[in-house]
This record gives C-alpha cells, structure tokens and sequence, in this order.
C-alpha cells in the first residue's frame, strides 16, 4: 500500500518544477522531499523522476500521478479530504490544464460556480498540446483541441473557439500591404513554438506559411502587440469583435477563419463536486464557442 505523502511529494516536485518549491509547498524541508522521493523510488523499485531542470516524471512516476488524481477524486466524493487547510475550509483544489485564450475570455465566467467552492491552479499550454499534463496525471481536468480519451479518463465536446487573422491599420501601411501576397515579408505574431494555427490558417488560404516571426506567449500581450502593429496574427473572435468594429483591427481574409475544437477531459473518478463544475461549463461554454 502506498504512502500517500510519499506521492504528494512526487506532486509538487513536478507541479512547481522543482523541489526547493515542493518543500515551500509542503511546509517541509527540501531535503525531506527528497527523502520522500527516495522512499518511493525504493518502494517500486525504480525512478519516478528525471532530475532535469525542471524535473519530469519518468513513466512508473507519470502512472502514480495518474493514480493519485483519481484517489484525490475519489476522497472528495467521499468527503475523505483530510491534513489540507483547504479540504477542510470544504475548499476542492484542482490542477488543470488550458490553453491561454480560453482563460483570457470565456473560461473565467465558466468557471464561476457560487454554490461550490474552488481552488484553481492553472498550467497554461497550447491546446495542441495540452493533453500530455493530462496523461501524466499532473491535472484534474483539461481543456485541450483533442478528443482522445487518456486511460482512466473521459472527454466533453464543449465547443469552438472562432479565430480570424487581423491586423492593425497602422501595421498594414507601415509594411506597404496591399494583397495577400504583402504578408509573407511581413512579421507574423505567434503564441509559442506548439502555435500552428497562424501557419495552418495561411497555407490553407494564402498558399504559403509566415517565416518572419514574433513569438509572444501571452494572451493578453498577443493582443497589445497586435494593436501596436508588431505583427498580423490569428486572435479569437472573443478578444477582437470591439476592436473590429471601432476599426482598430482589420479582417485581413474577411468571411474566412478557423475553428479551434476544445473538449473537457476528465476522470471517470471524478467528484460530485467537479461533475457539477463540468456540467456548469459545459452548459455556459454554449454562450461563447461555436
């Protein structure tokens, strides 16, 4: 039988990439985070951790975060929460995954459940990959573009979030764009190195994908530069209908934009508490997505 806080330890090393944060997290030592890891590395007989920078579960570890997720689902069902200042201020702590725009435009008010109580911490991918934190069992929930199911879980079709490529009017006279063709000499903003709806968007409709590049891993910044006019790009509807109506930002292939798919990937472990919280963002994600 494991000892759980040997796994809790497991946790919060990979959760806050390190274990001198592990300890702040814990209210323990660094080096009593370590000896939990050693324990269990002992127990199962092999690693559970790369010691990188940051460090990363190994698979046997990747399994036992995988399990602990769904035993943390499964004491809150029970009301079993027990040695947490939040569990007993009846506050249910999730771990997900998201991808940026989501959380700077529907998500929040998604989010909002007044009858429950919630403590969200964040992990901010891309939607393409985003999964992966899934899969290795550092999250509760998921929000990502693919409705593969990982083992253990299950998956919600919650709707699309509608891009469109734009611009500002000042970038377009400052690069001398006039057709389509004007864009490709033109510098392209991108979320990340895993963003490729910018590159799929323009080689299905210009024929051809940005080389010159801004990467800017910022919802709220990909926007400010884009009003700035460091770039052209691909923004959520959500995030640009004021500024597209005021003239701020042009349509650059006005009728044309992309849909990105998102799904709500769960455990089949999952608490009433997260059920309620699922069902509650399903039903609001419905007012926003496509």
């Amino acid at each position: 039988m494991f000892d759980y806080q040997l796994l809790r330890a497991l946790e919060a090393v990979i959760a806050n990439r390190g274990f001198e944060r592990a300890a702040q997290k814990l209210f323990i030592t660094q080096s009593a985070v370590s000896r939990r890891i050693r324990q269990l590395e002992q127990q199962i007989g092999e690693p559970v951790l790369v010691r990188s920078q940051p460090p990363v579960a190994t698979p046997a570890g990747s399994r036992l975060l995988t399990h602990l997720q769904q035993v943390i689902q499964l004491e809150a069902a029970l009301g079993m929460q027990s040695g947490d200042e939040d569990a007993e201020k009846n506050i249910l702590a999730v771990r997900m995954a998201v991808n940026a725009d989501s959380l700077a435009t529907w998500l929040p008010r998604a989010l909002t459940l007044p009858e429950q109580k919630f403590s969200f911490d964040f992990l901010v991918e891309d939607q393409s990959v985003s999964l992966k934190r899934m899969k290795q069992g550092e999250v509760m929930v998921c929000i990502c573009s693919s409705d593969e199911t990982v083992n253990g879980g299950k998956s919600v079709y919650l709707g699309a979030l509608r891009y469109r490529a734009v611009a500002s009017p000042g970038f377009l006279s400052a690069h001398g764009i006039t057709e389509t063709a004007d864009l490709f000499r033109a510098p392209c903003l991108v979320f990340d190195h895993n963003d490729r709806t910018q590159h799929d968007f323009m080689r299905e409709y210009a024929d051809d994908e940005p080389e010159y590049i801004h990467w800017c891993p910022s919802s709220e910044g990909f926007r400010q530069a884009m009003l700035a006019g460091m770039g052209y790009g691909m923004l959520p509807d959500l995030q640009i209908e004021d500024a597209i109506n005021t003239g701020e930002l042009v349509d650059l292939f006005p009728g044309k934009y992309m849909d990105i798919h998102l799904y709500w990937h769960y455990w089949q472990s999952e608490s009433p508490q997260l059920k309620a919280l699922r069902e509650h963002v399903v039903t609001s994600a419905q007012s926003y997505l496509q």
